[in-house]
């Protein structure tokens, strides 16, 4: 079950290459799952990718109007829609089997050190790595600042001075909390879950109709709970920016 972590070396820099090509596998599925559905366009007769996604933006639309006033939280639809889509599809990856298993090894591909990082039963999923996770929840702590700024200037920041400047500590404390929260929370559940799976995977009999059922079981529990992570993350976004927006007003 051990799997030899490969990292590339850039300008200096150490990268962990398995999250790399997981996150462009993700990122080339999210590309064509948005050109399928916008490949034809129709208002009188939509397609089904068409309608999947104009539902994802229809979802996403009602959880800002849910938190916050539609008109102030309308320029991130966009962004909101990718964060939700980019973890979901992230999620899910480390849960599909790996069809190049030993592929790249039988062949002795070795550029890039393919041959180690598409080793194992099943892909991994970019949010099963703790930088990616806390990668997001910084993303998101940056837009909280931002919009927090956009919408009432240098006065965003008198917040954390109230009810009274004592509190600035337990305000600071509460601002830093949240990415580690957003992170931990992603990580955690994404890399336990991928984990059991691939102890599942590695049983003897898995492939013997009693091994069959748990399988199921736990896989159906995995997507689960792959899909409440990607709601929970973008929610906690869109309610942290919402508390920015409604900063200081009274």
């Amino acid at each position: 079950m051990h799997e030899e972590l490969v990292r590339w070396h850039v300008f200096g820099m150490s990268l962990h290459a398995k999250t790399l090509v997981m996150t462009w596998i993700v990122m080339a599925l999210i590309i064509i799952f948005a050109l399928l559905g916008v490949r034809k366009l129709s208002s009188r007769t939509p397609g089904k990718m068409q309608n999947v996604l104009e539902w994802v933006f229809d979802f996403v639309s009602k959880l800002i109007s849910d938190n916050m006033e539609y008109e102030k939280g309308r320029p991130l639809l966009n962004y909101l829609v990718t964060l939700i889509m980019f973890v979901f599809f992230s999620n899910m990856l480390g849960l599909v089997p790996n069809l190049t298993f030993n592929l790249f090894e039988h062949f002795h591909v070795e550029f890039a050190e393919l041959n180690k990082i598409f080793e194992g039963p099943s892909f991994m999923s970019p949010t099963a790595d703790i930088n990616t996770t806390l990668a997001l929840a910084l993303l998101t702590i940056i837009l909280v600042i931002a919009m927090g700024i956009k919408h009432h200037g240098a006065r965003y920041f008198h917040h954390f001075i109230e009810p009274y400047p004592v509190f600035l500590p337990i305000h600071i404390i509460d601002m830093a909390s949240k990415p580690m929260t957003l992170g931990f929370r992603l990580f955690g559940n994404i890399f336990a879950g991928e984990i059991l799976i691939k102890v599942i995977l590695m049983l003897p009999g898995i492939y013997v109709l009693p091994g069959i059922l748990p399988d199921v079981i736990w896989l159906g529990f995995s997507i689960f709970v792959g899909v409440i992570q990607s709601f929970v993350f973008t929610v906690l976004t869109i309610a942290y920016v919402a508390q920015a927006v409604a900063a200081g007003e009274h």
